[in-house]
C-alpha cells in the first residue's frame, strides 16, 4: 500500500505529509483505503485519531492549519490544506442507536470503531507506513467483489435503516456476481425500517443508485427483497428505465426517476423532499408538448416559445425512449437545434393594449392572448410592428 499513497497526486501527499507529523498515531479511513486498493480514483480523504476532538483542534489551530469544526458533536473536524478538505474524526463506538442516529462515545480502540462501520469493504485503516488494518476480511472481499455488512447484517440494518441502500450502491459499484445472502436476507426481514428515514437521506441514496453503473440490475436487486415498493408504492418501470438507457441519454437522476416511478410528479416530490429545480424538471419531463424530429422549423419555434430549452430536451428523451428506445440521430440533432436556437419572445405587453386605447380588465388578457395565439399560429416569426398591426386591428373590431 505505501507505494499507492506514493502515487497519490502530490498536493495530497503533501496534505497528508502535515497531518501525520502532527497526529503519527492517524490512519486513513473507509472510502480512501477502498478505493486506493481497488486501484480507483481517490476523491474524499477521511482520517481517523485516537485523539479526542478538542485536542485535535487545538494541535492543528497552533500549526496554523485551518480547521473547521464539521461535526464535533460526533468527534468530526475538517482540516482545510492547499484548498483541499480532510475530515478527521476521532475514534468511536456507539452507545444508543435508533435506526436514524446514533449516540456516541470516544474511543481509543481501533478495532471498536471498525466493528461499527457498514460494509467491510468500508471498516479498514491505513497508517502512515502504508500498512493496511483490515479486522473483518474486507481485502478478502474487495479482491472476490462480495460487499458483506460488519458483522450481523440485521444488527447493522437496525442501527441505521440507510445501510440497505447503501448495501446496493456499493454492490453496484464494487460487487461482483451474486449478492450476498446474508445481507439479502436481513434487507427483505428489515425493509419497513427504510420508513424511520427522512425523505432527504432517502433520496440522498436514491439518487445516486439511479446514476450508478447496472443501475436497471440493482433496482431489480431492490425490487426482489421489496425495497423498491417501499420507496416508490405506486410502482416502477424498470423496462422502461432500461429503454432509457438504450437512448444515450445522460446519466440524470431526475431523468431516470421520471422515467422509472409510475407516481405523479407531485406526489414524488413529495415523498422524496426533491429541490425547486428537480420538482420542476420532473414535471417537464412528465408533462408538455412532445418534441419530435419530424417538426417544422415553425414548430420547433412555437415549442421555444413556451418553455426553455432544457426542459424540452429531458422531454424528448423520455420520448425517444418509448417510441425507440434507442440511440437516433434524428433525435440528437433535435436537441441540439433546440438548445442551439434562441428562444423566441412574443413582442407584446399589457401596456401595448392600453396605448393601443384597451381600458384594464379581463378582455384586455383575452385579447393579448388572441395576438399571442395569432403569433404562434405564424411560427412566432411575426415582430413588434405586425404583433401591433394585428392588435390595431383586433380592438377596431369589424369594419
Amino acid at each position: 500500500m505505501a507505494d499507492r499513497l506514493a502515487a497519490l497526486p502530490p498536493d495530497i501527499r503533501h496534505g497528508l505529509g502535515r497531518l501525520w507529523g502532527l497526529l503519527p498515531e492517524a490512519r486513513l479511513v473507509g472510502g480512501v483505503v477502498r478505493d486506493l486498493l481497488a486501484g480507483r480514483t481517490v476523491a474524499d480523504i477521511d482520517m481517523a485519531t485516537p485523539e479526542p476532538p478538542g485536542r485535535v483542534q487545538a494541535i492543528l489551530t497552533a500549526a496554523g492549519i485551518k480547521v473547521v469544526a464539521t461535526g464535533l458533536a460526533h468527534g468530526t473536524v475538517t482540516a482545510v490544506i492547499g484548498g483541499r478538505p480532510y475530515e478527521i474524526t476521532t475514534l468511536r463506538r456507539d452507545e444508543r442507536t435508533d435506526g436514524r442516529h446514533a449516540v456516541v462515545a470516544w474511543t481509543g480502540d481501533w478495532r471498536e470503531d471498525a466493528a461499527r462501520r457498514d460494509f467491510t469493504i468500508n471498516a479498514m485503516s491505513c497508517d502512515r507506513y502504508g500498512v493496511v488494518h483490515d479486522d473483518f476480511g474486507g481485502r478478502v472481499d474487495l479482491a472476490a467483489g462480495r460487499v458483506r455488512f460488519v458483522g450481523d447484517a440485521s444488527a447493522r440494518i437496525r442501527e441505521d435503516a440507510l445501510r440497505v441502500l447503501r448495501f446496493f450502491r456499493f454492490h453496484a459499484r464494487y460487487g461482483r456476481g451474486a449478492p450476498d445472502a446474508e445481507a439479502m436476507g436481513a434487507i427483505a426481514a428489515l425493509r419497513e425500517h427504510l420508513s424511520r428515514l427522512s425523505a432527504e437521506r432517502v433520496w440522498s441514496e436514491l439518487r445516486r443508485i439511479l446514476v450508478g453503473p447496472g443501475v436497471v440490475a440493482t433496482l431489480g436487486l431492490m425490487d426482489t427483497c421489496g425495497v423498491l415498493a417501499c420507496l416508490l408504492p405506486e410502482g416502477c418501470d424498470l423496462p422502461a428505465l432500461g429503454r432509457l438507457i438504450g437512448t444515450g441519454a445522460p446519466d440524470d437522476s431526475v431523468l431516470r426517476l421520471a422515467v422509472l416511478a409510475r407516481a405523479a410528479p407531485d406526489v414524488l416530490a413529495g415523498r422524496l423532499r426533491l429541490s425547486r429545480a428537480e420538482t420542476a424538471a420532473l414535471a417537464a419531463i412528465r408533462s408538455g408538448p412532445l418534441p419530435d424530429p419530424a417538426m417544422d422549423e415553425d414548430g420547433r419555434r412555437r415549442l421555444l416559445a413556451d418553455e426553455p430549452a432544457q426542459a424540452l430536451v429531458g422531454r424528448s428523451w423520455r420520448v425517444q425512449a418509448e417510441r425507440l428506445g434507442t440511440r437516433s440521430p434524428a433525435w440528437d440533432a433535435l436537441r441540439a437545434d433546440l438548445l442551439d436556437r434562441a428562444r423566441p419572445v412574443f413582442p407584446l405587453a399589457g401596456r401595448d393594449l392600453m396605448q393601443a386605447g384597451m381600458a384594464p380588465g379581463p378582455r384586455m388578457g383575452q385579447v393579448l392572448e388572441q395576438v399571442r395565439a395569432w403569433w404562434l399560429a405564424g411560427g412566432c416569426r411575426a415582430g413588434r410592428r405586425d404583433c401591433l398591426a394585428y392588435l390595431e386591428r383586433l380592438v377596431a373590431g369589424p369594419a
